[in-house]
């Protein structure tokens, strides 16, 4: 396996790169002696969620305009506009994720998600990054799709409430975009495309820097994007490559009940030793002839980090190198279109863990956490999926839906260091063991399915729809083999989910109501075991809309929802999780809303109020956050053909709140919103 995903390190990179080169430069020759025009061609077959996943459903698409309006300095200013989601903002480029569904922490807990860039995830199945949106280029995104709800039985696994994909730029005319704002924040963004002879290149720079508005919390962090167009042998094909860089000082929770309202605690740092230091790599192509589509790529990520929240400290060290293929053939027999197809993937991933120095704390911490090197290991997957999408017309205005996923998911853990939960010089610690236990190399994998089905009824107003569908999530390779206490062998299942929705939209309004179960829920227990026997269920309705009077438009995303545990145990943390209690970290109401208004034909504004109700910040159900408001503002001006003008003030009344509330080792804890900031910024057409 090992020789395997080291042939794609060394053979699969040049190969596409020579290749494309060589096709470029023969075609380009043809065309110069020739004078031969290819009109551009736009390739967006399994790029695109909208397409793979149809009209039936909870999907939302963010466009470019918005995308440069909004000028995110974090995924969540753009992210949680949609209905349902809820990015919880950590340090710099940090965050949490909730998408229909309360925010999961743990080294795991990003399986629960599916993100992708140009319909391809970011990270292979197992070894997904919980802080993984930092590797997406959404500050130059041609649209950001977020798909609410499963989708595993078109996705496959880590899509069991949802998904977000961004669709990468492939920019036409050269741009220069330069912004300064509050806390020495500097970014500048640069595009610029040509085509000749049949080709279309493009390319996409945003390079980032501040020194953050707590102490030590300053990040660098740069994105590029390139992409090129082309025809070849009757193939339409788009080759994607992305590149991100982060440099990050890393600010802690503040603890203390309501330490965000403290004007010294809100901008402190309690661990100014912290950082965070990754990179990432993706290349793909697509390739669409009639009915075929071919989609290969390869993916390379490293990271580096301080774990500062443990005890110790630890540092952790990890990296991936993961390629595969999808072939997706489409059938239109009438009045039935089915697409049929396959996916095989293959990583290679490692983990080393190793603790500098002494544990500072009580006796038992000091025992139990000894320093040296708590993990070191390497894990090869492979990963076999088959998938069928059928769309039957009943009538001109009746259809019937039918997804369904085949996967196999194979683990090869290869365990470096001494079995068992001893020093790293085979000594035992203190008090019953050391903390960090090591399982023995083995063998483990996962089968599973994902369907849905659905109809979907044309009406005058708009689409109505019905759908039931099923979801899936492997376990991740940290919570597999990166064990705690004596547990030597973590015996999990895949999570699911059954989710029924029902929902009507046109272009104007959205709504859409949803049930959920989910089974064999992954979490922690009192002995700090991994086990997945837990349940949850989730409950609520979804409503967005826009509506435009004259030089007005007023937008309105909300939902209610409640996510509630679903079995009684004790939990790690000597927490007691009880059958009815809420999920921690899950507000049964978000909600955005936003006037935007033209003063003229150059000149437009928009002020955004955001709504993060009260919730439970604890399993328990004895901890709470009372929610907040916040309000932004921004505003565009075209001063000229070619020359743009921006403001922004977010938090304009500088609001005290918390972006994340939390509840842990018997107190709160928090990370302290931004006071209010200044963005100005020009954007220019260079040619």
């Amino acid at each position: 396996m090992r020789s395997i995903t080291k042939l794609l390190r060394g053979v699969w990179v040049p190969s596409i790169l020579l290749a494309s080169a060589a096709v470029i430069a023969d075609e380009a020759e043809q065309a110069q002696g020739q004078n031969e025009t290819i009109e551009e061609v736009i390739v967006q077959g399994l790029s695109s969620l909208q397409q793979r996943l149809g009209e039936s459903g909870s999907i939302s698409v963010i466009d470019t305009q918005t995308v440069q309006d909004v000028a995110a300095t974090h995924p969540s200013e753009v992210l949680n506009r949609v209905p349902g989601v809820w990015i919880n903002r950590g340090s710099g480029q940090e965050h949490l994720t909730a998408i229909r569904s309360g925010v999961y922490t743990g080294s795991g807990a990003c399986g629960e998600f599916a993100l992708l860039e140009d319909g391809i995830p970011l990270r292979p199945q197992g070894f997904c990054n919980i802080n993984n949106l930092f590797e997406l280029n959404l500050e130059q995104a041609q649209a950001v799709e977020v798909w609410r709800g499963p989708a595993s039985a078109v996705l496959g696994g880590n899509a069991l409430h949802g998904a977000i994909n961004v669709i990468s730029p492939v920019p036409e005319r050269t741009t220069l975009g330069i912004e300064v704002g509050s806390y020495d924040f500097a970014r500048v963004n640069a595009a610029g495309g040509f085509s000749q002879g049949g080709h279309t290149l493009g390319a996409s720079f945003v390079g980032t820097t501040t020194n953050g508005y707590r102490d030590n919390t300053g990040y660098g962090q740069q994105k590029t994007s390139l992409a090129h167009l082309t025809e070849i042998s009757g193939w339409a094909v788009k080759n994607q490559f992305t590149a991100t860089l982060l440099n990050q000082e890393t600010g802690a929770y503040v603890r203390g009940f309501e330490a965000y309202d403290d004007a010294d605690l809100r901008s402190s740092n309690p661990n100014p030793e912290a950082f965070r230091d990754a990179w990432s790599m993706r290349a793909s192509s697509e390739w669409v002839k009639d009915q075929w589509t071919i989609k290969p790529y390869l993916r390379r990520s490293q990271m580096t980090f301080l774990q500062h929240f443990l005890p110790g400290q630890p540092l952790e060290k990890n990296d991936q190198t993961s390629g595969g293929v999808i072939v997706d053939f489409a059938i239109d027999a009438g009045a039935t279109q089915a697409n049929v197809g396959g996916q095989i993937e293959l990583m290679s991933g490692a983990l080393n863990e190793f603790q500098e120095g002494p544990t500072v704390g009580s006796a038992f911490l000091v025992a139990t956490r000894p320093p040296g090197l708590h993990y070191d290991y390497e894990v090869d997957s492979y990963l076999l999926a088959g998938f069928y999408n059928l769309q039957h017309s009943l009538s001109d205005s009746l259809r019937v839906l039918h997804s369904l996923r085949l996967e196999y998911l194979d683990y090869d853990y290869a365990n470096k260091h001494i079995v068992g939960n001893t020093k790293d010089d085979g000594t035992p610690c203190g008090f019953g063991g050391c903390l960090y236990s090591r399982p023995a190399s083995r063998t483990d994998s996962f089968t599973n399915v994902g369907a849905r089905l659905g109809v979907e009824k044309d009406l005058s107003a708009g689409l109505l729809y019905a759908s039931v569908s099923s979801g899936f999530r492997p376990p991740q390779v940290t919570e597999l083999y990166r064990l705690r206490g004596g547990q030597t062998i973590a015996d999990l299942d895949s999570e699911r989910l059954t989710a029924f929705e029902a929902g009507f939209k046109n272009e104007a309004v959205a709504v859409a109501a949803f049930i959920e179960r989910t089974r064999d829920f992954l979490f922690r227990d009192a002995e700090a075991f991994n086990v997945s026997d837990g349940r949850t269920r989730s409950a609520g309705v979804e409503f967005s809309g826009t509506h435009a009077v004259g030089r007005h438009e007023l937008q309105l995303s909300a939902t209610y929802a409640k996510h509630q545990y679903d079995f009684t145990r004790a939990a790690t943390g000597r927490e007691q999780i009880v059958d009815g209690n809420d999920l921690d970290s899950a507000p049964r109401w978000i909600a955005h809303a936003a006037w935007r208004m033209a003063i003229s034909d150059t000149l437009d504004q928009e002020l955004e109020v955001n709504r993060v109700g009260s919730y439970f910040v604890n399993a328990a159900n004895t901890a709470r956050y009372k929610g907040h408001y916040a309000v932004n503002w921004r505003m565009q001006w075209q001063a000229s053909e070619s020359t743009e003008l921006s403001l922004r003030v977010i938090n304009v009344l500088n609001e005290r709140y918390a972006d994340r509330a939390d509840f842990a080792f018997g107190s709160y804890r928090y990370f302290p919103a931004m006071p209010r900031q200044f963005y100005l910024g020009v954007r220019m057409t260079l040619d």
